[in-house]
């Protein structure tokens, strides 16, 4: 399967960031502050959950949208894929404002912005407002279809 992730809140913990810094959880146009995409923790359970997925086999992508207005987000998001997932997902980081545009079986995303809701595949709403709420349970479904 070929399977696209989300970083922010479904990879990395977005608020760690601003914690680590002192700053409110939150803070009006936090996603401007330089370098603080580099500096996020990981959601519990998800960088095991990624290799896990590469291991099986599935073809998998980190597909996540970087802040027009910040542009050491971009940077900063691959400084993190480097720093905590490495090889397993070398060249696997796809950054889009429209992620209708790219074609594969689950895109694993706690929002339906930026082109999420019109994916063409499934959708599997992450986090504690989602159906998946966790990586086990995103793990779990994925034994489920495959």
């Amino acid at each position: 399967m070929r399977i696209y992730v989300d970083m922010d809140n479904v990879l990395v913990d977005f608020r760690s960031a601003l914690r680590k810094r002192g700053l409110a959880e939150d803070m009006p146009d936090a996603d401007e502050l330089p370098g603080l995409f580099s500096e996020m923790d990981p959601i519990p359970g998800a960088l095991e959950a990624y290799r896990k997925m590469v291991e099986d086999g599935h073809d998998v992508f980190i597909l996540s949208t970087a802040p027009w207005g910040n542009p050491s987000a971009w940077s900063d998001k691959l400084t993190w894929v480097k720093t905590h997932l490495g090889d397993v997902a070398e060249k696997r980081l796809i950054l889009s404002h429209h992620k209708y545009l790219l074609r594969g079986d689950v895109l694993i995303d706690d929002r339906r912005k930026r082109g999420a809701g019109a994916f063409h595949g499934l959708h599997w709403h992450f986090g504690p407002e989602g159906e998946y709420p966790t990586w086990d349970a995103v793990l779990l479904e994925l034994d489920r279809v495959t």
